[in-house]
């Protein structure tokens, strides 16, 4: 089993994604031509964002190391990226069967009534996987690791619920779809809180400018293309020692910034393929479910969709403000993490992973540029001290999970990821589970058990 499914994720998300979604679109009635298409342009959209994610990485990775190497930013926690998260994920016993019990969760919250999601968004299980493989490789426990992946995937799948109408009425053309990513459902916590505070600070308020708004007020200036090309070009005039270097350099300066630019540019017309991918199979279902459950009519004209498709958040990472708020954040986080007291990690891999921080955050913050930038800095402060404080768990389950090519590096004490390691739901439950045991868990499923609750009566009170 283990083999399998190790098997299968290793195809990767641009191959499994549109298997899965051409096999949908055949059973629920979709011409096999079709279904085909629909599915191979999600495949599309996927190997397009990993040519740009990684175009990202690759075009960053020399300069930033350049910055460590010149100014000795050399703090002890490799960063090894998502993929590395991923890979010890399905090699243990609890990663091979977290997609079949997830699912059967899944069943019986729609049959409970208390979820509207129907996760099939199948490659970001690795998720609740690498929840479970790091409980297990602590507690040595496979019902503990089982348990911490569950709780960790019923609130996901309730935060999926409580921000789908946000979701669906912020973003053009997501209707009857959310968000079950708990990575992405992590900050949202963070963008209510932090949100609710900067609305009561005198004149903060007034600072209601969007990525549009930016274009018409400062032109050429407040585009994301320019200003990654700017957010480029100075991360590779910082890894010079002089300005004689500088000069030198402009070449490979100017590229990168052109390089930034370029990615700036080119992930929103990417993801507009996961669009025009799934609009036939999203609006199969819903006809499918409206005939057997019709819509709720509402006051004003509204709606209630009967039920949501769990999708990545990879359809909306293109958005304007979640493009221009992620390259601001870059160098700004990479200068915190060298003088913020406590912190031993240096995010470079898993700064593509930063455009997944906001898909939940704009639907709060509508957009808002000002807003969101403060919300995201906060929540990446406080995401370094939980990869520093996971990092051991995270290195010992690698250790243990010994899949070829993938270890911390000689000279390092340990290695992580950003883009799972910072996620709030993932860190609180793994203490929750691991440091407080017992007492713990009950918290935890306690937790889960009140969202349900909750999720029910909202649920109940639309029909």
């Amino acid at each position: 089993m283990k083999e399998a499914f190790a098997y299968i994720i290793g195809l990767g998300a641009a191959v499994m994604m549109p298997v899965i979604f051409a096999v949908l679109g055949v059973l629920i009635g979709i011409k096999p031509a079709k279904a085909l298409k629909s599915g191979l342009l999600v495949g599309v959209g996927f190997v397009g964002l990993g040519v740009v994610t990684a175009l990202l990485t690759t075009s960053l990775g020399p300069a930033l190391k350049g910055m460590t190497d010149l100014y000795h930013l050399n703090l002890p926690f490799f960063d090894l990226g998502w993929p590395a998260a991923a890979a010890v994920a399905y090699s243990c016993a609890v990663g091979a069967f977290i997609i079949p019990v997830c699912l059967g969760v899944n069943v019986v919250m729609l049959l409970t009534k208390t979820t509207r999601t129907v996760n099939i968004d199948l490659w970001n299980y690795w998720h609740f996987a690498f929840l479970g493989a790091m409980v297990f490789f602590a507690t040595g426990s496979l019902g503990w690791a089982f348990y911490a992946a569950i709780v960790l995937y019923v609130i996901t799948l309730c935060m999926a619920d409580f921000t789908a109408k946000g979701f669906q009425s912020y973003y053009k053309d997501m209707d009857g779809i959310s968000i079950p990513q708990p990575f992405c459902q992590s900050f949202t916590p963070f963008a209510v809180a932090i949100g609710w505070l900067l609305d009561r600070i005198p004149g903060f308020s007034k600072l209601d400018i969007d990525a549009e708004g930016m274009k018409r007020k400062f032109g050429l200036l407040g585009e994301p293309l320019f200003l990654g090309l700017v957010i480029g070009c100075g991360i590779g005039a910082l890894r010079c020692d002089s300005w004689k270097g500088v000069v030198d350099s402009i070449p490979s300066i100017l590229k990168l910034g052109v390089t930034v630019g370029a990615v700036m540019e080119l992930i929103p017309r990417i993801t507009s393929l996961f669009i025009e991918g799934l609009k036939p199979i999203c609006d199969s279902i819903r006809a499918i479910l409206e005939k057997r459950r019709p819509t709720t009519e509402l006051p004003n004209h509204q709606t209630t969709q009967p039920i949501n498709i769990g999708m990545s958040p990879a359809l909306v990472i293109g958005h304007p403000t979640t493009l221009v708020v992620s390259i601001l954040l870059i160098p700004v986080i990479l200068f915190l993490s060298v003088f913020l007291p406590g912190n031993k990690f240096l995010p470079l891999a898993s700064l593509a992973g930063m455009f997944y921080l906001f898909p939940c955050v704009l639907p709060v913050t509508k957009g808002n540029v000002p807003k969101t930038f403060v919300i995201g800095l906060v929540a990446l402060v406080a995401g370094l001290f939980f990869v520093t404080n996971l990092t051991p768990a995270f290195t010992k389950a690698i250790a243990a999970a010994n899949c070829d090519g993938i270890a911390v590096p000689e000279g390092f004490e340990g290695g992580a990821a950003l883009d799972f390691a910072s996620a709030l739901w993932c860190w609180s439950i793994y203490h929750l589970t691991v440091t407080l045991k017992w007492i713990g868990a009950a918290l935890a499923g306690l937790l889960a058990l009140g969202m349900c609750a909750v999720n029910w009566l909202r649920i109940r009170r639309a029909k």
